[in-house]
């Protein structure tokens, strides 16, 4: 009887034992994930706050595609979303100082990025699109541009794009004015990515412009979000939630509701 007895007092013991390993090491594991966040059980996110559709004020409350990305983000790991909104020249810079856990501001993957930061799974496929006026006869695949004048920000990745392809860079200072110029007739068409015609034609749907993609004739530029390099575990984290977001449909329908289309994968 005695021998039956020590041995359930032993079970017992080693039992509680291993509960107090388990949750030793679970808390030893929570620690170590939150140890990356700039505030404990808060993810942190760092964009403009003025760039429609993206990120932007309604009525006093902020929203956007990526404001409601990075909530849905921020749920997926059991964190409170925070928001800080900085201008554009010091964003990505606020990362060296542990401002923000992660910037969320239709960001494109570089190499010069990726050689500083770390970027997470992609959100926006960054594909590029010709606009011309619907009129337009003589522009019928991005081939045809040669030649013709396209309105472009003269630095950008799109009038070096409309340069190699052999048409005469009519300069602009943004979006806005190169969509005017061509419903002018002082510009045969513009480049620019798919997000920016589909949230424009969202707002805008008499346009009069008309879309021709640029297939494989234009490397895409992928979205994705921007973190410092040393906080892994966080960056594994969020793009598995990424993934599961795309899984269950939620990214898909947070572009449409912000652009009019998916501009997730297409």
């Amino acid at each position: 009887m005695k021998k039956v007895l020590t041995a359930v007092v032993g079970l017992a013991l080693s039992l509680v034992l291993v509960a107090c390993g388990t949750s030793q090491n679970s808390s030893k594991s929570s620690s170590t994930a939150d140890s990356e966040l700039v505030d404990k059980g808060t993810l942190t996110i760092g964009l403009e706050g003025t760039f429609q559709p993206y990120s932007y004020h309604d009525n006093g409350k902020l929203t956007g595609f990526e404001v409601e990305l990075g909530r849905d983000i921020a749920k997926k790991l059991n964190l409170k979303p925070k928001f800080v909104e900085t201008k554009w020249d010091s964003l990505i810079a606020g990362l060296d100082v542990d401002k923000y856990d992660l910037v969320l501001n239709n960001v494109a993957i570089t190499p010069e990025r990726q050689a500083k930061y770390a970027f997470t799974s992609t959100y926006i496929a960054g594909k590029t699109e010709l606009a011309v006026s619907k009129d337009n006869k003589s522009i019928k695949t991005l081939k045809d541009v040669k030649g013709k004048k396209l309105a472009q920000s003269v630095t950008s990745n799109n009038a070096a794009d409309a340069k190699r392809l052999g048409a005469d860079i009519v300069p602009v200072d943004g979006f806005a004015q190169a969509v005017a110029l061509i419903d002018q007739g002082r510009a045969d068409g513009t480049l620019n990515d798919t997000a920016s015609f589909y949230a424009y034609l969202k707002q805008q749907p008499n346009a009069n412009i008309r879309l021709i993609s640029a297939g494989n004739n234009i490397k895409a530029q992928p979205i994705a979000g921007i973190m410092t390099k040393k906080d892994t575990k966080l960056k594994a984290k969020i793009n598995s939630a990424i993934k599961s977001l795309k899984a269950d449909g939620t990214l898909k329908k947070l572009s449409v509701r912000f652009f009019g289309a998916d501009v997730t994968e297409k």
